[in-house]
């Protein structure tokens, strides 16, 4: 037993990768495409997607919103995570990027369960009816934006269901005093206004770059 997380070094994060994780073909040659772009960085890590997708397959989603798509890495793991019947929401604004994706979702013969929405993503999910209500949501766009993003997935997620956040941890700077930049004070805000919110039960993994998994609980108005 240990008292606290263990720190990754490079020899046992190619363990967890090499022992641990079940990718699709296709994910894998979308991450290795993708890591060597420019911005290739601002991928989800493999373990943390693979997380979200067992998250998938416990809870039975079937309908889920991304709110960041970039070139699709992560919306391809959803989307194979679902039935046939799912549908995986993602909103971007750089079509440039998603057309990468878009390649290996149908090799992977899911392009179906992919809805991609160009465009701010704030003016598309204000344009969304919480009536037609989603399962999970996973939050991984402008940090600066995250309050806002939060607060739609909030509205726009079933009762029971999860919302999932990125970059959490922002590479550790959440946790420096002197760290006051507007993408960490946003992150910070978002954390404890999910910590202090009686409708809500989560949990920060250190995964990746962090993550924030909230359960909306069933029955319970949130109170920010």
């Amino acid at each position: 037993m240990t008292g606290r997380s263990l720190r990754l070094d490079d020899r046992l994060h190619r363990y967890v990768i090499e022992s641990g994780l079940n990718e699709h073909p296709e994910l894998r040659r979308l991450r290795q495409r993708t890591a060597e772009l420019a911005d290739g960085d601002m991928q989800s890590s493999p373990e943390q997607m693979q997380l979200v997708s067992l998250l998938l397959r416990l809870t039975g989603a079937r309908r889920v919103l991304e709110i960041g798509c970039f070139t699709g890495y992560g919306s391809l793991a959803m989307a194979l995570a679902l039935s046939t019947d799912g549908k995986v929401v993602t909103l971007d604004v750089n079509g440039d990027w998603a057309a990468i994706g878009r390649e290996h979702w149908r090799a992977a013969g899911v392009e179906e369960r992919i809805e991609l929405r160009l465009g701010l993503a704030l003016s598309s999910l204000e344009a969304m009816d919480a009536r037609e209500p989603f399962d999970f949501a996973y939050v991984d766009a402008d940090k600066k934006s995250y309050g806002d993003y939060f607060e739609h997935a909030l509205r726009l997620v079933r009762d029971g269901g999860i919302i999932v956040l990125d970059n959490m941890l922002w590479k550790g700077a959440v946790a420096d005093p002197d760290s006051d930049s507007r993408q960490v004070t946003s992150i910070r805000s978002v954390q404890q206004r999910i910590r202090n919110d009686s409708g809500l039960t989560s949990c920060l993994v250190p995964v990746g770059d962090g993550i924030v998994i909230v359960w909306k609980k069933a029955d319970t108005p949130s109170s920010g």
